[in-house]
């Protein structure tokens, strides 16, 4: 079993995601009663002296980043491999804790969310961007899966591995930017020319896609280029009277305009963003606190039945007991644990109820069923197949008493972006209830499609039958 070292006194303790070369786990500092989350980026005999440089610049660009809207760095550590211990070697990084998970978790596939949500996020993202501009970085891989929420339903900007310094602070001087990066549904369209580019330009298109993203449900193309039927349409105007651009309002089509505008060097800037009448219009939901939020946030995912499959009444009463337990089966310090257990985050349903206890789930892409595990594992490997994904066996892990069955599935989403992660399943049992319950757990790929492979499996032949409901 993999052993992982304290890093500034904090002990790791559960996974609760990762990416293609990282794992992000749950940290607790017992001492100091903090808690905390930290990405370990481990380090092989084949990790090269350039991957390595890009990792640590990575760490001083988010280290030298302090705002409300940007995940909180709080300190590195590097492990190297040595006889003179067992622990996993790697980069350690220990972040601020976004106990609220993904945004793009609680939004709709293809339906997005209301005007008023997508202006208190948005809102909160052009603050942390305008930050970010002004310590002199461009972020260069804004996208729905880097944006997270606190326990307090907070916007935090995350994840600086594509970030680069394009302004000197002291002088304001800038430069232009060659390097190729991001995920193709969300760069802008000069990145497909072979030339150098502005780099403030760029994080504005990437807002544009993410604020079009939230009132739509979805991406508005798989490509910024002319091999897409949907850019093209675009480019042409043709495309304002079809859904869901005729859906918006007057002033979020001009503000998503001036954003997606194809040349550069007429794309709005950050300054004039702020001044737009959807913007600078008050938030009629800042004010109406936490549960409100967390309400018309996933309003249509009630709609939708999503909520009630995530969390079919197995919870237990406001007035019994809650226990709170970590991936051995152990109970979490109450003082710790209350640090992600908010209002909010309840209000969200980031708890799931196990046979020992309610867990923190970060991710409301999971259901219960009413077969064993194995069985289950069996149904859910025949729903891929029937959706065309790969999948591969697991190791096994163990949760308390109980072995939780594990499946690695990956693939390419209908804007041709790739996903990665994990199915598990575990014996659940729980007042008069016998059964599964089964967490799938997005590493890469957009937060969106992942949703909508989780409801097309639940909905497959062979899973559907079988699944618990509200």
């Amino acid at each position: 079993m993999s052993k992982y070292p304290k890093i500034n006194g904090y002990q790791l303790i559960q996974q609760i995601g990762g990416g293609g070369f990282s794992t992000v786990f749950k940290a607790v500092n017992i001492a100091e009663h903090r808690i905390a989350a930290c990405k370990v980026i481990q380090l092989t005999p084949s990790t090269t002296e350039k991957e390595r440089k890009t990792i640590e610049k990575e760490i001083r660009i988010h280290s030298a980043i302090k705002h409300e809207n940007v995940l909180e760095f709080l300190g590195a550590a590097v492990v190297e491999a040595n006889g003179k211990h067992d622990y996993v070697a790697g980069m350690y990084m220990l972040m601020e804790l976004a106990a609220g998970g993904d945004l793009f978790d609680k939004i709709a596939p293809d339906i997005g969310v209301g005007d008023e949500v997508a202006h208190l996020f948005f809102s909160q993202l052009l603050a942390g961007m305008t930050h970010i501009h002004s310590m002199g970085v461009c972020h260069r891989d804004l996208k729905p899966e880097n944006l997270l929420l606190d326990a307090v339903g907070t916007l935090k900007i995350s994840d600086f591995g594509l970030s680069a310094v394009y302004k000197l602070k002291g002088t304001g001087q800038t430069r232009l930017l060659s390097e190729k990066c991001g995920s193709l549904p969300y760069v802008a369209p000069e990145l497909d020319r072979d030339e150098a580019y502005e780099a403030e330009p760029i994080d504005v298109w990437g807002m544009g896609v993410i604020l079009y993203t939230m009132l739509a449900g979805n991406t508005p193309w798989d490509q910024p280029t002319n091999r897409s039927p949907e850019f093209r349409l675009y480019q042409s105007g043709d495309i304002f009277n079809e859904l869901p651009w005729n859906r918006f309002s007057d002033d979020a089509l001009s503000l998503l305009c001036s954003m997606l505008m194809v040349n550069p060097k007429k794309r709005v800037k950050l300054l004039k963003i702020i001044e737009h009448p959807w913007c600078s219009r008050p938030s009629q939901l800042a004010s109406q606190g936490m549960m409100v939020i967390a309400d018309k946030l996933t309003e249509n995912l009630r709609t939708t039945g999503d909520l009630g499959l995530a969390s079919p009444n197995l919870e237990k009463s406001e007035s019994e007991t809650s226990t709170e337990v970590d991936d051995d089966g152990d109970t979490v310090m109450e003082s710790a644990s209350s640090r992600h257990n908010s209002q909010f985050t309840q209000s969200l349903l980031l708890f799931s109820q196990t046979q020992f206890g309610r867990r923190y789930t970060p991710h409301l892409t999971r259901f219960y069923a009413s077969i064993g595990p194995s069985l289950l594992m069996t149904f859910i490997m025949e729903g891929l197949d029937t959706l065309g994904v790969k999948y591969k066996q697991g190791t096994p892990r163990q949760e308390g008493d109980s072995e939780v069955l594990r499946l690695r599935i990956g693939g390419r989403d209908r804007r041709m972006v790739t996903f990665k992660g994990w199915v598990e399943v575990e014996k659940f049992s729980y007042r008069n209830y016998q059964g599964s319950f089964c967490v799938m757990q997005r590493d890469v790929g957009n937060p969106i499609s992942w949703r909508q492979l989780w409801k097309a499996l639940i909905l497959s032949e062979a899973v559907e039958p079988h699944v618990l409901r509200k």
